[in-house]
């Protein structure tokens, strides 16, 4: 099963608990990227519901004309920020292989990847 089929369900339990750690309501996004795996009209229009303007490419055999909204490649653009994010969180060896078993400890290896990846793009600075 693609996860693509179950974004409904995501954004509904997403919905339930977007709050920060004094409980108080994030900001809901206003665009959701993603790949051309999840290109399909029950997307968008879920999405639109929701107000969030759908950032996924059309499929090449695709009339790109016939989608209730337009598709901005600029902000797909920036979507590669975070796919490189990502990709080097997978770097850091106790995060990809989850040596941690309990979501505190996972948590807190994600933390030290990012004071380690932080302190080092402080070491490149040249003051």
């Amino acid at each position: 099963m693609h996860e693509s089929t179950v974004v409904d369900t995501l954004l509904e339990g997403v919905d339930a608990t977007l709050c920060d750690g004094d409980g108080e309501p994030v900001a809901w996004p206003v665009a959701l990227g993603g790949d051309k795996g999840y290109r399909a009209d029950w997307i968008d229009e879920y999405l639109l519901g929701l107000e969030i303007v759908p950032v996924i490419p059309s499929k090449e055999n695709e009339d790109r004309d016939a989608r209730p909204v337009a598709f901005d490649r600029e902000a797909y653009r920036r979507r590669n920020i975070v796919e490189r994010l990502i990709g080097w969180l997978k770097e850091s060896r106790r995060v990809f292989s989850r040596f941690e078993k309990t979501a505190k400890n996972f948590g807190g290896m994600v933390k030290m990847a990012f004071i380690q990846r932080y302190l080092w793009c402080d070491l490149q600075y040249e003051y």
